[in-house]
């Protein structure tokens, strides 16, 4: 693969596997290293921040988790979290350096018509406040509904957490 940009027919989109473990695990690392940087706080995730995939494995199984490979390799993966007739997709995680290439979005389209399948009404994402290329990436994508709004207030305020001032709906303003 040297020397090329690869294209999107050498990736393939197909159910997760339990060979896929470690691969995983480590694009959970990747994901929460990334919203530790957003937040700049060390502390989300914990110590150890591939293995809280396990617990997401173990709640979403085996089942409702879609890996995209090339070569053997797992360049990213979604997972669809069903609750009736509404569907989350928690989390959709691409490899670092395979960013920005439709892998996310082929990812999420295999989710879409998934969905679809199973009847579900109602497609959710939930992205975090400050990641606004995650943000911008549902919206082009055809998230454009809002359908709930997440608060939070933290207890006690953290001296290492610095938020952010935010966006504004409905002529409130918030941190993020």
């Amino acid at each position: 693969m040297k020397g090329r940009q690869r294209t999107m027919t050498e990736v393939a989109i197909r159910p997760y596997d339990s060979a896929d473990l470690e691969q995983c695990r480590a694009l959970w690392a990747e994901l929460v290293q990334h919203h530790r940087d957003l937040y700049a706080d060390p502390c989300i995730g914990g110590q150890s921040l591939g293995l809280y995939f396990d617990r997401h494995l173990a709640r979403v199984g085996s089942d409702r988790i879609w890996v995209a490979t090339c070569v053997g390799r797992v360049l990213g993966f979604a997972a669809l979290i069903l609750n009736g007739e509404e569907a989350e997709v928690e989390p959709i995680v691409v490899a670092l350096g395979e960013r920005g290439k439709g892998i996310g979005r082929t990812l999420l389209k295999r989710l879409v018509e998934e969905a679809s399948r199973l009847g579900v009404r109602y497609l959710s994402v939930r992205p975090v406040a400050r990641n606004v290329q995650a943000i911008s990436f549902f919206y082009r994508c055809g998230f454009r509904l809002l359908g709930r709004v997440e608060l939070f207030m933290e207890l006690p305020p953290s001296a290492h957490c610095t938020w952010k001032p935010g966006p504004e709906l409905f002529g409130l303003s918030f941190e993020h």
